[in-house]
């Protein structure tokens, strides 16, 4: 394993004291899983290689969806991939006509990563690639940097919006060569889907598009390409809690976002995209109830349907659709190991005894519920082990009767009326009535 720097684990600590996801040093707290990671390996390095992915992670409340997409996020950023991740909300979906989508988008831009910049915001540094080596370019040839852009873009042209991308970068080189910071902080705006008006598009740029609710996914595949012009090896957009289409109060509105997932869904199956991939996490009712989950819609029912010979043991990962498996209580035996490496030095170390001892409160307290959904049991142990680190006279015998640890049930469904089928907050607008009923 490799050396723990103090400021992946000042991360690593504070996240798990929350109940969420650290985004750095992944490797240091990830067990068990081996088969699915090695599979969207492969889908990360057929993305490389041109082709194009998409896949539905599904998993209880707790049972490390999130940490699960975080880790293949950092697999892609080291392959060489740009990735996009953002959570789905309320005002955040992929379909919408009152700014929704696009705020989806903007999102996703903000939260941009390459390898160098892993925190996100490296829209500018992707931009900047992209004009700096055009311009080496173009002076090795002995032509005008523009023209050498505009030739490069030229294949933007026969994609949905793309004469408008490409104008707009070439807009960032303008800048950048004149040392106009204004004119690229307004290509950047546009590229992140911050303009909401065309007319204040076509005046700090000239063009006479925004990037608007229904253009986000062609925007998604116009920056793969773009990446790929930059030399990145492709694009991983990641979208997590797809539970809230699942909540939408509107059929119409859940059926408009899932006919945009049946149509990312089919150019990906059918090859249409190139260098994209597609990472989608929500919860086994998201993806199975026939009333209001993706099973509603029929046409994604046929194509995500499960393979029926996967039973008794048997699996298949192949495709769409992976089911992460529920840890053992050996894996979380091995999480609790590894977060105790991270937070103890050798000298101050808890013994494995009280790792045991732990357990079996956990076991006591919620069942096998301990290690399937981990998230609160990963939690009261980081609280023992801060508790142990800052008052050294404490046995851990002493404490770990008075731990308290809940079973995780998840809040996601809480707003859900199961007999109707109805959210108990209409949303705002137009579609308020929809759940009205005499």
């Amino acid at each position: 394993m490799s050396t723990l720097k103090p400021r992946e684990r000042d991360a690593i600590v504070q996240a798990l004291r929350a109940g969420v996801v650290p985004k750095q040093g992944l490797r240091h707290i990830q067990v068990g899983r081996v088969r699915e990671i090695e599979e969207l390996v492969r889908d990360i390095e057929r993305i490389a290689e041109g082709g194009s992915a998409i896949r539905f992670v599904i998993g209880e409340y707790g049972s490390g969806k999130t940490f699960f997409m975080n880790l293949i996020r950092l697999v892609a950023l080291e392959k060489g991939l740009v990735v996009m991740f953002a959570d789905l909300a309320p005002d955040r979906r992929l379909h919408a006509t009152g700014g929704q989508a696009r705020g989806l988008y903007a999102e996703m831009a903000r939260n941009l990563s390459t390898r160098t910049k892993a925190d996100g915001g490296a829209l500018a540094s992707v931009v900047e690639r992209f004009v700096s080596q055009a311009h080496r370019d173009a002076e090795e040839r002995g032509m005008p940097t523009s023209a050498l852009i505009r030739e490069r873009l030229a294949h933007f042209e026969e994609l949905t919006g793309g004469f408008d991308f490409a104008e707009v970068i070439r807009r960032y080189w303008d800048g950048h060569e004149a040392g106009d910071e204004a004119l690229k902080s307004a290509a950047l705006r546009w590229l992140r889907g911050e303009f909401t008006t065309r007319t204040d598009a076509r005046k700090a740029l000239g063009v006479r598009t925004i990037v608007d609710d229904a253009g986000v996914y062609d925007q998604l595949k116009l920056m793969s390409a773009f990446v790929r012009e930059a030399g990145y090896k492709g694009l991983l957009v990641g979208l997590d809690e797809m539970v809230n289409l699942f909540k939408l109060t509107s059929a119409q509105a859940r059926n408009a976002n899932y006919e945009q997932i049946l149509r990312i869904l089919n150019d990906v199956l059918q090859g249409s995209a190139e260098h994209l991939g597609f990472l989608m996490g929500g919860t086994p009712e998201f993806l199975m109830n026939t009333r209001r989950g993706l099973y509603s819609y029929e046409a994604l029912q046929s194509r995500l349907a499960e393979n029926t010979f996967a039973r008794d043991g048997l699996v298949d990962l192949s495709g769409p659709v992976v089911r992460l498996a529920s840890l053992t209580p050996e894996d979380l035996f091995v999480l609790l190991h590894n977060i105790r490496a991270v937070m103890q030095d050798e000298a101050s170390m808890i013994p494995d005894a009280a790792l045991e001892a732990f357990m079996a409160h956990c076991a006591d307290r919620i069942g096998e519920a301990y290690f399937r959904t981990p998230r609160n049991t990963v939690t009261a142990f980081v609280n023992l082990l801060a508790i142990l680190q800052q008052n050294p006279g404490v046995a851990w015998s002493d404490l770990i009767e008075s731990v308290e640890v809940r079973a995780d049930q998840g809040d996601d469904l809480s707003d859900v009326d199961e007999t109707t089928g109805e959210t108990t907050a209409p949303e705002e607008g137009d579609e308020a009535l929809i759940s009205f009923r005499l």
